[in-house]
């Protein structure tokens, strides 16, 4: 046997500050290592009863079909639209970020006619444009709306809008694609009837598995659809016929990533879920505090800011690409550009689960602080640092 002309794996050890995905716990990485197992061995359908649990307790529900769906987050995007929409449905949904276009644009391939509610990127969605959509329609199947969007930083109140979801009888959708494991998201007593996630941002596993859930009202509606639903792979009623209790032959799980989120949740489990929220907007709050000491300015609406990631403008006169190499090649940082008509303008940095510590914090003020003096941007030195270290101690 020859050796191979191509060189083996040695990835650069990161700290993951973006948008996602997060750096992960060493148990998660471990739990990765575990011998394969088949995808129906007795041992491994403990495992998968064991995750749907904690995923139960991670979304607050008792909704039956509870599981990790097999791909990313947009695989639950897509998974959330396409079982539940049928051609001339009509959908609201809140566009006021890229992952609001997202689903705009997934209901609409679903045949579903949209009527969007649009925000500037940055700013909430106010429910009263909700119900002014809601009653201009004679029949909506489909209320949704993203609750962290990630292209922005805004925090979408959840409540109010899934109110007027049942006020007119129809289906409330929540994106907590990264608002999940590090925020509240209360799906029963919400309201909420369909919700997706990923694993790659706030919960501190691999990407490759969405956490979705759907309720008694929304199966009910998936029961009496008029048409196949479109996606074979993503079909709840196949799905959860592999995950419920008669463990049907759909498709092979990935049995690893399946152990990896397991041990990403007991994680959870252990720190509980509102210590972890906790540690979020502590963290989050120390971050804001930091950047705005530093004279920089954060975009998201005031009192609608995420905890779990900032957004934050470019100053004038700063080369945005060349900070982020500089950050990533000098410090082994990651943090996200700007999406969209934000490309450019802001950065997005994440505090995101195991990611989420106060030396992360002051790691990144520190950097930044360098990197954006190099560029010539005046700031008082150490400032940003001194006013994080202040705010982690209240």
């Amino acid at each position: 046997m020859t050796d191979s002309i191509f060189p083996q794996l040695h990835p650069p050890d990161r700290v993951l500050l973006g948008p996602g995905p997060s750096n992960i716990h060493p148990r998660v990485q471990m739990a990765m290592l575990s011998p394969m197992v088949g995808h129906l061995d007795p041992y491994f359908v403990g495992v998968m009863e064991d995750t749907v649990k904690l995923l139960r307790k991670l979304f607050r529900t008792d909704n039956t079909l509870t599981f990790p769906i097999s791909g990313t987050g947009s695989a639950g995007m897509e998974a959330g639209f396409s079982n539940f929409l049928e051609p001339g449905d009509v959908a609201v949904i809140g566009v006021n970020g890229l992952f609001g276009q997202r689903m705009a644009d997934n209901a609409l391939r679903c045949g579903a006619r949209v009527v969007e509610v649009a925000a500037d990127w940055g700013c909430i969605i106010d429910p009263a444009d909700i119900e002014a959509a809601l009653k201009s329609e004679k029949k909506v199947k489909m209320v949704a709306v993203v609750q962290a969007e990630t292209s922005t930083g805004a925090l979408q109140p959840l409540k109010d809008i899934s109110k007027l979801a049942k006020q007119y009888d129809a289906l409330f959708l929540a994106d907590t694609v990264t608002s999940l494991g590090g925020a509240e998201v209360a799906v029963d007593d919400w309201g909420i009837d369909i919700s997706y996630s990923g694993t790659q941002k706030c919960i501190s596993c691999p990407p490759g598995l969405s956490p979705f859930t759907a309720n008694r009202k929304a199966l009910d509606i998936l029961a009496k659809r008029n048409t196949k639903v479109p996606s074979w792979y993503l079909d709840l009623s196949l799905l959860s016929s592999y995950w419920g209790s008669d463990r049907f032959y759909h498709h092979t799980a990935p049995i690893s990533m399946v152990y990896a989120l397991y041990e990403a949740l007991r994680l959870i489990d252990e720190e509980g879920l509102e210590a972890r929220i906790s540690r979020h907007e502590r963290h989050g709050n120390a971050l804001k505090a930091g950047l705005e000491a530093m004279g920089l300015a954060l975009h998201a609406q005031e009192g609608h800011r995420l905890s779990m990631l900032t957004t934050v403008r470019i100053p004038e006169g700063i080369d945005d690409a060349a900070l982020r190499k500089t950050l990533l090649n000098g410090f082994n940082i990651e943090i996200g550009g700007g999406l969209g008509p934000l490309k450019g303008k802001v950065w997005r940095i994440g505090m995101m689960g195991h990611s989420s510590t106060a030396e992360n914090v002051l790691l990144v003020l520190a950097a930044l602080e360098k990197t954006l003096t190099e560029q010539g941007y005046k700031t008082e030195p150490g400032a940003g640092v001194q006013a994080a270290v202040a705010s982690l101690k209240k």
